[in-house]
């Protein structure tokens, strides 16, 4: 549903006065897309899952605990390297470029209306 023109001036005074009052944030925003926050996470995820296999197999002899939260690191930062790899191959296999998430989201709400 479009806005109506009142609620459009509303907006843009808006967008206008958060670019005025930060202008470094308002870069940072409208820079950052959902796919390199994903990147940025996935990287961190191959981290957490170094870290928490040097952790499991440095302590599993001595300190069972802590090879647990090792493998716990681990198991969860595979997941998230899992989910977000599969996600990055998109629902048609590839052939088509993937969609953003607020256009899905759109999509949905046109088609269930």
């Amino acid at each position: 549903m479009p806005l109506d023109e009142r609620e459009q001036r509303i907006l843009e005074e808006i967008e206008r006065q958060f670019y005025q009052d930060d202008p470094k944030l308002a870069e940072t925003v409208a820079n950052t897309t959902l796919q390199s926050l994903y990147r940025k996470w996935t990287r961190l995820a191959f981290v957490g899952f170094a870290i928490g296999l040097i952790v499991m197999l440095a302590s599993f002899t001595r300190w069972t605990a802590v090879a647990l939260v090792g493998f716990v690191v681990m198991v969860v930062s595979a997941g998230w390297i899992a989910m977000h790899v599969r996600r990055g191959r998109g629902d048609a296999g590839g052939s088509q470029p993937s969609k953003s998430w607020l256009e899905s989201v759109r999509q949905r709400w046109q088609r269930d209306r």
